[in-house]
């Protein structure tokens, strides 16, 4: 087993260097082994394309005739956008396949592994699960809800502020730390802001990486559509731009921002509500959003405990001052009792900042459990 872990480890960083490339797909990894030598390796590089395993076994080429691949997630069985894993697996003379985890997705879901075993292949699964489900815990997530994985990005101070009195807020926290955020955007599938941040802020919220990277879908709520045609989000040149509307919304507006090449998604209500924009990005297969709003979003996202992961960077300053913006809003809690606790946190520096990650929900326990009693059938 120790040697089978190392070698899933290797296919686990593998997949990871993939993270927010291959969406709705998710990342994996494969690599093949033979008399304790590596012979191919193979990471999903994007949608459409092929998958890990096809890498790693045209590297290996005849050698993978008795060998064994490792893979971070099992091997498809059906026809999508690329042909059957299975099938090359199988007429490559692979021996032994080792999976890090099942795949939930109905047209796989066990399907690949009994297929593997029915034609003689040894097959072992579960090994780092755990690891493997971290990888992909947006797609599992979406497997088995049908909406994203939502992750509330704050950048405060110590004191918790996030712009002075005036709406200030260059920079909160240092360059290294606002690199990681370029990072985060590149590895989610869409980030998400309010009218309120749009309108001030202005932003871009586009991926500003040294070495590139891929631009989110920018998603903002916006009841009465006032985006103006001038913001540089309505500029879909570099980035789409969707927006969330009720039946309030500015019709001419509509018109205006359509023809700019803005998305509009509108609810038949007065008021926006969190399952509507989640689910409608469900079903658009939006695997994971990044929310990068103001102070009353925050609130609003967990008052109605719609975030799964927070992720906080802290810098090494006090701003003070009454008047000065707090990270969360809305309406003033009565008891301490109400606190929005976090679980499973991380702490690392980054540069001179701190970075704090925690979850409300780790990816649904229930998926695990499910998953694990998967494993043992």
């Amino acid at each position: 087993m120790k040697i089978d872990e190392k070698w899933m480890d290797f296919a686990i960083s593998l997949a990871k260097a993939t993270i927010g490339q291959t969406s709705p797909n998710p990342s994996v990894g494969a690599v093949v082994i033979k008399d304790g030598e590596v012979i191919g390796v193979g990471s999903h590089l994007q949608a459409g394309t092929e998958h890990a395993e096809v890498h790693a076994l045209r590297q290996a080429g005849d050698q993978a005739r008795g060998a064994t691949i490792y893979v971070t997630l099992e091997p498809c069985n059906h026809i999508g956008r690329t042909p059957p894993c299975t099938e090359m697996i199988l007429a490559s003379g692979i021996k032994r396949v080792v999976v890090g985890m099942k795949d939930p997705d109905p047209r796989v879901a066990g399907s690949g592994i009994k297929k593997l075993e029915a034609h003689g292949v040894e097959v072992l699964s579960g090994v780092r699960r755990q690891e493997c489900f971290e990888l992909n815990e947006a797609y599992f997530w979406h497997r088995y809800t049908g909406r994203p994985l939502v992750t509330l990005k704050m950048a405060t101070t110590l004191d918790g502020k996030i712009a002075t009195s005036t709406g200030d807020s260059r920079y909160v926290t240092g360059e290294k730390a606002r690199e990681d955020v370029h990072l985060l955007r590149h590895q989610h599938d869409a980030i998400l802001v309010g009218i309120g941040t749009a309108l001030v802020d202005d932003p871009q919220l586009t991926t500003r990486l040294p070495l590139g990277g891929k631009n989110p879908i920018r998603i903002v709520l916006d009841s009465k559509l006032r985006l103006p045609i001038s913001s540089r989000l309505a500029d879909t040149s570099e980035a789409e731009t969707w927006v969330f509307t009720t039946k309030q919304k500015d019709s001419e507006r509509e018109q205006e921002l359509q023809e700019r090449g803005v998305q509009i998604i509108t609810q038949e209500k007065e008021i926006l509500d969190w399952d509507f924009v989640f689910s409608a990005l469900g079903k658009k297969e939006i695997l994971s959003v990044l929310v990068e709003g103001g102070s009353e979003i925050h609130a609003s996202l967990l008052r109605k405990d719609q975030a799964h992961r927070i992720i906080q960077y802290i810098a090494p300053k006090y701003l003070g001052g009454r008047g000065s913006l707090s990270a969360i809003g809305g309406v003033n809690p009565t008891k301490m009792a109400e606190a929005t606790w976090l679980h499973d946190l991380q702490v690392e520096k980054v540069g001179e900042d701190l970075k704090i990650t925690g979850w409300r929900k780790r990816g649904t326990p229930e998926c695990l459990q499910e998953l694990s009693k998967n494993e043992e059938q």
